[in-house]
């Protein structure tokens, strides 16, 4: 279809990342490799967990959830990714775009609020050690993981329905590897100044209070490493902080990077780049950094391996 009469086409154009040049079909294979990494290290650690009594804890529960929530992110955006460069063909229809942002605004809301509950988390297992069978039972670490689950939902929705109500007249390619609201915002030919406020909320809600309460729970957990007196306990705690904070410093700085910037601000190319790595490389890094760090899970992975 010529682009002139791209108006009456009512699917969008995603332009993606790469173009056909060697570097660009090299920089290709390598994200396909990395998703291939994701897929087979979030699987594994998920088939771990479930299969071996050991790691089944509160702790290990919700890392399986954050390797479901890793899995099903990166399941939503490179897929499509790779069948456009390979096909050429790049359009996607609405109620594709609109499938992509609900699980990928979903997602991404969940995984906020679950990296808040890890923190709490590890806050009652290094600080209230003798407390931690009842102050994180069963029972309160299922509701507080469902309610990740939710809560991301509904933030879904809210996008979802928020974007159907826009009007795009112009220009449909969206300056992105994926449907993503702010790409969105540009293309649309009605007053957005009211979704942008809404999104500006959700963020603060959904970025800024959950890592608010990280911040604390971190905070009183490395004041009460530093007090303690015995040096391997010290090194266990510490190794249980260290992975948990460079995997909310990795998710945490790429999201408000995206989401609390000014529309005037932003750089299509900067977006690109940024989204890429906690939508493609993030997903791969956290199951490597949390098998690393945790010793339980590295000491049934190293045992699975010798096995073989």
């Amino acid at each position: 279809m010529e682009w002139d009469n791209q108006t009456f086409n009512p699917d969008f154009i995603l332009m993606g990342i790469f173009s056909y040049t060697p570097t660009h079909i090299f920089l290709f294979s390598l994200v396909l490799d990395i998703f291939t990494m994701a897929l087979l290290a979030n699987t594994l650690m998920g088939l771990l967990i479930y299969l071996d009594t050991r790691l089944h804890t509160p702790m290990c529960f919700l890392l399986s959830q954050l390797s479901l929530m890793d899995l099903m992110l990166i399941c939503t955006t490179v897929p499509k990714m790779a069948h456009s460069f390979l096909s050429g063909r790049k359009s996607i229809s609405v109620a594709g775009c609109e499938a992509q942002i609900f699980f990928y605004v979903s997602l991404f809301g969940a995984e906020c609020f679950l990296l808040a509950v890890m923190a709490y988390d590890c806050y009652v297992a290094i600080c209230y050690p003798l407390q931690y069978p009842s102050l994180m039972n069963w029972k309160l670490c299922g509701l507080m993981a469902a309610s990740s689950w939710i809560l991301g939902a509904f933030d879904g929705i809210v996008d979802v329905a928020a974007t159907l109500s826009f009007s795009y007249c112009g220009s449909r390619e969206i300056a992105q590897f994926f449907c993503d609201v702010p790409a969105l915002l540009h293309l649309s030919c009605t007053d957005t100044s009211t979704f942008e406020t809404l999104i500006f909320i959700c963020c603060v809600v959904m970025l800024l209070l959950p890592l608010s309460l990280i911040i604390v729970s971190y905070t009183r957990v490395i004041v009460t490493v530093i007090r303690m007196g015995s040096g391997e306990g010290r090194h266990k705690a510490f190794t249980i902080c260290t992975s948990h904070l460079i995997v909310v410093g990795m998710y945490y700085g790429a999201a408000v990077f995206i989401y609390m910037r000014p529309t005037s601000n932003r750089s299509p190319t900067q977006d690109k780049m940024v989204s890429a790595f906690y939508t493609i490389l993030t997903p791969t890094l956290n199951p490597l950094i949390y098998s690393l760090w945790n010793k339980d899970v590295a000491t049934v992975f190293s045992k699975v391996l010798g096995k073989r």
